[in-house]
């Protein structure tokens, strides 16, 4: 199959009439469900993004403790939905609640069910790897997110496979843990 280039499609819809490009918007928007939410976000703002922000913590929830029967931890449907707000929101900070949050309920499911495995544990040291990451590099996000950070790193004591050290050197990774 062959595709349209970025170029040549903007040559394309510069012999659009506006009555055109609307019809191709709405057919756009019909057809694709990430598109309503870019869309949504770009006219309505605030508001849709908070939507989708609500929408995606409940697929990261579902993941883990579902509302009825057992978490299926498809670690990828969760990291995805995360990628995915990131991609339609534009939203830094809630990205990163996002991504703390899925660090929270992997370690809440843990303490329920007992020891996972390593890539487990790889996966969540990874996600709070970037979310220390984010906070190194702005201290309001820190001010934001350090209670929940900390509250992780602390209900980690006693789960192997290194996962309590490796939260805990994270967080003392950032600058602004010895200002706090």
């Amino acid at each position: 199959m062959t595709k349209l280039t970025l170029s040549a499609l903007k040559k394309e819809l510069k012999q659009f009439e506006q009555k055109e490009l609307i019809l191709l918007i709405a057919e756009l928007y019909k057809l694709n469900d990430d598109v309503k939410h870019y869309v949504s976000n770009r006219f309505i703002g605030e508001e849709a993004i908070l939507a989708l922000y609500e929408t995606t913590k409940k697929k990261i929830n579902n993941e883990f403790f579902p509302e009825r029967g057992f978490g299926k931890m498809r670690l990828k449907e969760a990291k995805s939905a995360i990628s995915n707000f990131k991609k339609l929101s534009g939203d830094h900070e809630k990205t990163v609640d996002l991504m703390l949050y899925y660090v929270e309920l992997g370690t809440q499911f843990t303490n329920t069910y007992g020891d996972i495995d390593g890539p487990f544990y790889d996966s969540m040291i990874s996600m709070y790897g970037k979310v220390t990451e984010a906070c190194n590099q702005d201290e309001a996000l820190f001010n934001k997110f350090n209670d929940r950070l900390y509250a992780v790193v602390e209900e980690t004591v006693g789960i192997g496979w290194g996962y309590h050290d490796c939260l805990f050197d994270c967080y003392y990774s950032i600058e602004w843990t010895m200002e706090a």
